[in-house]
């Protein structure tokens, strides 16, 4: 049924185009005709007829008129001017007697212009401003403004005035930027874009984190001076620094806001200016660089040595900044510190710096500190003074059976050089001289080989690597008897043990052994508790074989001794109080001798002389055997080695070896020698 339907229409159609006249058309090649250009309207009629042209309900000018055939006409607009523009009417009178006409509007217009209208603008942040767009164009044009493709409209900050421009209140560096200025002629699709390119000037501006910089100087102190710096155009930087600082030590960043000091001095102290500046203006600020220096403190000498009596004079010189105080202290044996005064006193400080000591004495000696004290910091550095050693006092003795003992109730004073050695006197009552010895002062303080049963007037004094102090006061001490039983074979010790007696004349050897009896004659008072014992090969690059002996031995026994060798021996005994100096004994290991029988021969070389008789013998009773019988251990390896049989011997298999029918073993007795 639809295509039934879709036929009939078809057919309406071819009949009412049949029975009508052809449709009339005006052609033209554009609507909207730039003021002063040329353009043609075609009319087409669609049929023989009369063709005519109107604009506007009045005939055009002849001259615009120009017929092309029956059926179609031109009409010319030339040098277009605004008054051109309106609407154009094409009327035909087809010779069947129809009348038809067709119609046309035509748009005649002067495009947009900016004239003048400036493409950039710069203003300073903060202004005002006016941007302008000055617009020509015909018939009407309609105006408006663009940023970033969206419209711009009025809020308070940004108006729009009459004249088309635009106003902008208190501009900052956000407006800068692109703007848009579109013309439009009105109700037509023609339009024009001017492109405005706004620059927001701002001055520059500096800014700093700190207005004083504090640091030390030092060969590992760096410092960085900062400025933040804005503006627009971009401005440059510039630093003004203190004549005094050296600017090759200087670094900068790419923009220059940032100074590195490296090896900080104290002649880079000072103001340290950043200058920031633009085509508008410049701006400073200043930063005060305080460098503060670590107090040295420098002697004049750092070690004296003064005879007692005499005047020390040392000076000290402190430097730093802030100035150092000085303080000259003296330091005690328990790290305590003394202040010197700067009064009229023996040992004192004058004009501020010098260390005065008068009359030298030994107790002045020690260590005196040059101390410089600062904000910034303290220094000291020592000066050492040394004189003799003092005078020994509260000095008590303990006498033993041939020895005294020194016992100290106070500390020595040393003199600041530290004791080294002691010298010891004593002498009795009939004696004018004194006898002495001088010990180490690592030894027990102890005088020895004194005879018992004797007054003693005793006395020591110390010295020091510059000389020898005071001798103590004397004592007079008598010498004890020996106690018990007088031994022989003991170890005489003292107090802070005595040394061993050793009689190498009672040493006696035994192969690669050595014996040698111990000898003990005063214990000192506290019961041996051990002995060391210390040998070696009398060789420098030998190293020391040690053994302990208990408290109760008599003999030392060394055992694995090389033979044909020279020895060292000491031997310490060791009580409660420490232990005794060193005895010293230095003895050969003779070549060991075998022993003898009572003929003189050695019991080896008898017992090697009865071995060889024996082998003798047994080889000959073999020999025997083997002839006359054939038989023993000859015999039987003659026949192992050559497989051989004996002539006159026979076998089991032959028949010989039988008594009564019975078979006799070899080596049946009857037949054995």
């Amino acid at each position: 049924m639809a295509e039934s339907m879709l036929i009939l229409r078809m057919c309406s159609i071819i009949l009412v185009l049949g029975f009508s006249e052809a449709k009339m058309e005006i052609i033209t090649s554009k609507p909207d005709v730039l003021l002063g250009e040329n353009a043609m309207l075609l009319c087409k009629a669609g049929g023989e007829g009369d063709i005519t042209w109107q604009k506007d309900g009045e005939d055009a000018e002849d001259d615009q008129v120009e017929k092309v055939d029956e059926t179609s006409s031109k009409l010319f607009i030339r040098n277009a001017k605004i008054e051109d523009a309106g609407r154009y009417t094409c009327l035909c009178e087809f010779d069947t007697g129809h009348r038809d006409y067709v119609s046309y509007a035509i748009f005649v217009y002067e495009p947009p212009s900016f004239g003048q209208t400036p493409t950039n603008h710069e203003f300073l942040e903060g202004q005002d401003v006016v941007i302008t767009c000055v617009v020509t164009g015909k018939p009407a044009v309609e105006v408006n403004w663009e940023r970033d493709h969206q419209k711009l409209h009025s809020d308070g900050r940004i108006t729009r005035l009459k004249d088309n421009s635009l106003q902008i209140n208190n501009i900052s560096r956000k407006d800068r930027g692109s703007y848009t200025c579109e013309a439009k002629i009105k109700d037509r699709p023609i339009f024009k874009k001017h492109v405005i390119s706004i620059f927001v000037n701002v001055p520059p501006t500096v800014k700093i984190h700190e207005e004083v910089k504090k640091v030390m100087a030092g060969p590992e102190t760096n410092v960085s001076l900062s400025c933040l710096v804005e503006g627009v155009p971009q401005p440059n930087i510039i630093w003004t620094i203190p004549d005094s600082s050296d600017e090759s030590r200087y670094k900068y960043n790419s923009d220059k806001s940032e100074l590195i000091i490296s090896s900080v001095v104290r002649s880079d102290y000072g103001e340290y200016i950043c200058t920031a500046k633009n085509k508008i203006a410049e701006s400073s600020a200043m930063i005060m660089l305080d460098v503060s220096e670590h107090p040295v403190a420098v002697l004049s000498q750092e070690k004296m040595k003064v005879e007692p009596g005499q005047t020390l004079s040392v000076s000290c010189n402190v430097s730093g900044h802030p100035m150092p105080a000085l303080q000259w202290v003296r330091k005690t044996n328990n790290d305590h510190l003394l202040t010197v005064d700067t009064g009229g006193g023996r040992v004192r400080m004058e004009d501020g710096y010098v260390l005065v000591v008068d009359n030298v004495t030994s107790s002045d000696g020690g260590l005196y500190s040059c101390m410089a004290i600062s904000p910034a910091g303290n220094a000291s550095t020592d000066f050492s003074l040394q004189t003799w050693p003092g005078k020994a006092s509260q000095v008590s003795g303990t006498p033993g059976p041939t020895s005294v003992h020194f016992t100290l109730g106070a500390s020595l004073v040393d003199g600041g050089s530290p004791i080294t050695h002691f010298t010891l006197q004593w002498k009795t009552g009939r004696e004018n001289n004194w006898q002495e010895r001088v010990i180490q002062s690592t030894d027990p303080l102890v005088i020895t080989d004194l005879i018992p049963y004797t007054s003693y007037s005793v006395r020591f004094a110390p010295r020091n690597h510059l000389g020898q102090g005071g001798f103590s006061d004397e004592l007079t001490v008598r010498t004890q008897g020996i106690r018990g039983e007088v031994l022989t074979r003991v170890v005489k010790l003292k107090r802070e043990p005595d040394s061993p007696i050793l009689v190498a004349s009672e040493g006696r050897f035994e192969g690669n052994m050595f014996s040698i009896p111990l000898t003990q004659l005063d214990c000192g008072g506290s019961p041996i508790i051990h002995y060391i014992v210390r040998y070696r090969v009398n060789k420098m690059d030998e190293d020391w074989r040690v053994k302990d002996l208990p408290s109760n031995s008599t003999v030392i026994n060394l055992h694995d001794l090389q033979c044909k060798s020279d020895y060292h021996m000491e031997v310490l005994a060791v009580n409660s109080y420490g232990s005794s100096s060193p005895a010293k004994l230095n003895f050969n290991v003779p070549q060991p001798v075998a022993k003898m029988n009572k003929g003189g021969m050695a019991k080896g070389a008898v017992a090697s002389i009865v071995m060889l008789i024996f082998l003798v013998l047994l080889i000959a009773v073999d020999a025997t055997c083997c002839y006359t019988n054939r038989c023993g251990m000859l015999m039987f390896l003659a026949v192992k080695l050559f497989g051989q049989k004996v002539p006159g011997m026979k076998t089991v298999e032959e028949g010989d070896g039988t008594c009564n029918g019975k078979t006799s073993p070899i080596g049946d007795p009857a037949t054995e020698v």
